[in-house]
């Protein structure tokens, strides 16, 4: 896979941030977590405890990795004419509550107590609208292509704090979600390797 590099698209091991305690504070924002606000969210339904945690994958241009397009679509600053694949998105306001990176950079693009534009149309155990109720992250990377152990360590360690201000019940896949219409975060990620990291 090609790389490309960015001042928001650290390419090194993120030592710090494997060093760091993550935590949570009283408005949703990881300790540790690169902060980019992006416009795309607004409040959570009134009353409505966020219960799912689901995960996704991105990559801008489509399987190339490291560049900023992932920034720029999620901050709505995506050129339509930087790459072929921009054209049919750069109008599209969506975003993610988190980005982990390749090499496990975390991002944090909106607080866990506002909604993100994640999901889309969705439903989860015939419940619509899974925004309502969910934080969304974003793994840097494709269906077909395995995912890096930093990712599987920061993703289990996010969880696990996440679950210590949130009464998280269920942790899918976008594919689960919105089947039909959505395949990620594909056949690539690791289900098992995953749910037991998050009981170590």
């Amino acid at each position: 896979m090609k790389r490309t590099g960015h001042p928001l698209a650290p390419r090194r091991p993120d030592a710090q941030l494997r060093a760091r305690r993550l935590t949570v504070d009283g408005a949703g924002v990881v300790s540790a977590a690169t902060q980019i606000a992006s416009p795309n969210c607004d409040d959570r339904p009134a009353g409505v405890q966020v219960s799912l945690l689901v995960v996704h994958n991105i990559s801008l241009p489509p399987g190339i990795f490291g560049g900023a397009g992932i920034v720029a679509l999620f901050t709505n600053r995506l050129d339509p004419g930087a790459h072929p694949a921009y054209a049919e998105i750069a109008h599209l306001e969506v975003s993610a509550h988190f980005l982990i990176r390749r090499d496990g950079a975390l991002l944090q693009f909106v607080p866990c107590e506002r909604r993100a534009w994640h999901a889309g149309v969705s439903a989860h155990e015939g419940r619509q609208r899974c925004n309502d109720f969910s934080i969304g992250v974003e793994l840097e990377g494709t269906d077909a292509v395995p995912y890096q152990d930093a990712q599987y360590a920061i993703l289990s360690r996010l969880v696990r704090a996440l679950r210590k201000r949130y009464p998280l019940t269920d942790i899918v896949g976008h594919s689960d979600i919105a089947p039909g219409r959505k395949t990620d975060p594909g056949a690539s990620f690791d289900w098992p390797r995953f749910r037991a990291a998050l009981k170590r």
